[in-house]
This record gives C-alpha cells, structure tokens and sequence, in this order.
C-alpha cells in the first residue's frame, strides 16, 4: 500500500511539473543570428525577414534581438545554444538544430554564368562545374550535383566565371543580382531558375527555444490563414511565398 501512495505521489509530482512547464511565461526576447543580407536581414534592423518575424513575435510580446554574423557562424551559435535561433536555413541543412512546421519564406535559386553559356536546367546541373559560398549545401537540396566547390566570399565571382573555373555560381536571387550589379558589363552575363527552398528558422535545443518555436509555428498558421503577412512581401516586391490552400 505504501509504494502505491508513493508511485502515486511522483506521477502527481510529475504531472504538476509538467503543468508549470507549460505554463511558464514565454522568454520577452528573441535571440536570432543572421547573416547580413541587403533588404532581408540588414544589420540594421531592415528587410523583408526582419518585418515578418516582428509581424510573428512582438504581437505575442517577444522583442527581436538581432545580431549579425556570417551565416555558418549563425549556426553554430544555436548548435552552441548562446542564441534561441538562426535565420534562413532549410529543412535539416544544419545538425542538433530543431527546425519548426512552418517555413516563413522561400530562396529563389538561381545559376549565374556568362550569356555565352548554355542555360542550366536542373536536369543538366550535372555536366558543370558549380560553385557557391561555403555554408550552403546545395548538393542535398538540387537534383544531379556532380562537381562543385565552395568560396569564402562573393567578391570574386564574376571572375571566376569569366576564367573558366567554374561554369556557374548557385545563389539566391537577391545575391546573384547584387552580384551582377557590380559587372563592368553585365550583359556578359545571365542567371537562370533552378528551385525554390523553403526557408526556416533554425532554433537551438533548450527549453526557450523550444516555447519560441511552438509560439513561432501557432503564429504563422494564424497569419497565414488571416493574410496578414501579404502587405509585407508586396512592400517589399518580393513573391508570397505560400499557397493560400
């Protein structure tokens, strides 16, 4: 009798630890790390993901702290737990990183190479030499990648290319055009569809990070289904990313 008083006094125990849990107050910041990405996640507060995670977060009372390193360092800050999330991974790009349900945006990807190339599909990825910047694993994500070499830094792209170590550089969208922007002659050039990726936050494995991510992944499905996220894309110009199904 008395270990039956016993076994039922832990599971009461365990049952009202489990409550509190749940009912612990949400953490009232946000620790994100991202890379600096012109009008997406601007060191400076600015851009398209900036303004759809303050849309998801400062309703629900949890302030941004955004803090801007290199995209491979963002996640190994949540692999080393010392912020809540990074931004702009895709699904299970990273490991002992939690990703949620809900994807806040998609990569436009593209192949940059000269005009006087034939132009990549993804059926043809296969016959060329790709590259693009250290950190993005592109093998697990487009079909057929054969030959492939990772860069430190976009700055030397154009000539690259121009050399002929490479045939085309992969990238998102926005890169590839800040890229091209800096051509000399940027008809000599021309950029090709490949994919859309959809993009995460990825959180770190802590009890915070895992409140964040469950009020993370109840507030998109909430906006998405309001509409709410819409005027930020079209402030931006940029497609929106989910199918109103």
């Amino acid at each position: 009798m008395v270990r039956h008083w016993l076994a039922l006094l832990v599971l009461v125990v365990q049952g009202a630890v489990a409550q509190a849990q749940e009912a612990a107050p949400l953490p009232a910041v946000i620790h994100l790390a991202s890379e600096d990405w012109e009008d997406y996640t601007a060191a400076d507060g600015h851009g398209l993901a900036w303004d759809v995670l303050r849309k998801v977060f400062e309703p629900a009372g949890v302030q941004l702290d955004m803090r801007t390193v290199p995209y491979t360092r963002s996640v190994g800050l949540v692999q080393l737990k010392e912020v809540d999330a990074l931004v702009g991974s895709y699904r299970d790009e990273a490991e002992h990183v939690l990703y949620p349900q809900w994807h806040f945006d998609s990569d436009h990807i593209y192949a940059l190479g000269l005009a006087s190339h034939p132009q990549p599909t993804p059926a043809t990825l296969g016959q060329y030499r790709l590259a693009w910047v250290r950190g993005y694993r592109y093998e697990n994500y487009l079909p057929n990648i054969k030959r492939y070499n990772q860069i430190e830094r976009r700055s030397g792209i154009l000539s690259m290319l121009k050399q002929g170590r490479a045939d085309y550089y992969i990238d998102a969208l926005t890169e590839v055009e800040a890229v091209v922007r800096n051509a000399a002659d940027p008809a000599q050039y021309r950029y090709s569809h490949l994919a859309e990726l959809p993009l995460f936050l990825g959180f770190a494995d802590t009890p915070q990070a895992r409140a964040l991510m469950a009020l993370y992944d109840r507030r998109m499905a909430e906006l998405v289904k309001s509409g709410e996220l819409k005027p930020i894309f079209k402030k931006w110009q940029q497609p929106y990313p989910f199918n109103p199904n």
